[in-house]
């Protein structure tokens, strides 16, 4: 598995594992397995509720904690400068870890237009050595721009919604101009038939795949960092095993082409949406 460059001069796997909604012994057995079987990037946030299963699971796995990039997110109502530092404090201490190693704001909430302050509440965090980098969940190019304008500092990464039905590709190319490192949540379109649209079934024949790795090849090659979530060990090595996966340019824009305008999988508009 490749590390990608961040802007600050760390590294993200390229591939990670996404935690939402495992809990309990389930989710810690589930988390354990996905890291024992390769697994690197670790994606949780407070309003998961299960950053303590995520911390159980790492102690339990047996892999080094130096090898695991962990993320976590503050929620809505932790935004401003002090809220956003306890917030974190309290996912060190529920994760058990010193230092987390990529701390997202996870939704703008621009009616309550407290995120700026919540970034530098990250901000000085990162100064301090209690978070590695930092970056954003669902932001668009405007709220970037009024990050980077009114702190002079950009996020490393933005986690969006992202897959063949929306493939965010005005978004990507923000992300490209900036440095920015794209991150995949839903990357496999969930419940949409994504997995059955006829290039993502033809490229899965012609290289002996299933439709989800072929997805998920597809999010390596147009540089996204997909973290898609299983319980199964069965389907979470076959995630993982996307990466031995290489897509021609024409199959890759094939899938990019299944792009709809209201290729959405629910109301998640950051301009209106808002989660505390």
């Amino acid at each position: 598995m490749r590390d990608l460059p961040l802007l600050d001069g760390t590294t993200l796997p390229e591939l990670g594992f996404g935690t939402y909604p495992l809990r309990d012994a389930e989710g810690v057995d589930a988390i354990a397995s996905a890291i024992r079987l390769g697994y690197r990037l670790i994606d949780t946030a407070v309003n998961y509720g299960n950053e303590r299963e995520v911390g159980e699971a790492i102690r339990r796995s047996g892999v080094p904690r130096e090898q695991l990039t962990v993320t976590t997110k503050i929620p809505g109502r932790d935004h401003g400068y002090d809220e956003a530092i306890a917030s974190v404090t309290g996912s060190r201490e529920a994760l058990g870890l010193e230092v987390v190693d990529l701390v997202l704001i996870h939704w703008p909430n621009p009616s309550v237009d407290r995120y700026v302050d919540a970034w530098r509440g990250l901000i000085e965090l990162q100064r301090r050595g209690e978070v590695r980098s930092i970056g954003v969940s669902n932001f668009t190019a405007s709220f970037l721009e009024r990050l980077e304008t009114e702190t002079g500092v950009l996020p490393v990464v933005n986690q969006v919604e992202l897959h063949p039905f929306f493939p965010q590709e005005q978004l990507r190319a923000v992300h490209a101009e900036k440095g920015i490192v794209t991150e995949a949540w839903s990357p496999l379109g969930k419940a949409a038939p994504v997995k059955q649209s006829a290039p993502v079934v033809a490229a899965a024949e012609a290289h002996g795949a299933t439709p989800a790795q072929v997805v998920l090849a597809w999010h390596r090659a147009i540089g996204s960092v997909a973290i898609p979530k299983s319980a199964s060990p069965e389907r979470q090595a076959e995630n993982l095993a996307s990466l031995e996966v290489t897509l021609t340019d024409d199959e890759v824009a094939a899938i990019t082409a299944l792009g709809r305008p209201d290729g959405r999988l629910f109301d998640g508009d950051p301009e209106t949406h808002e989660e505390m």
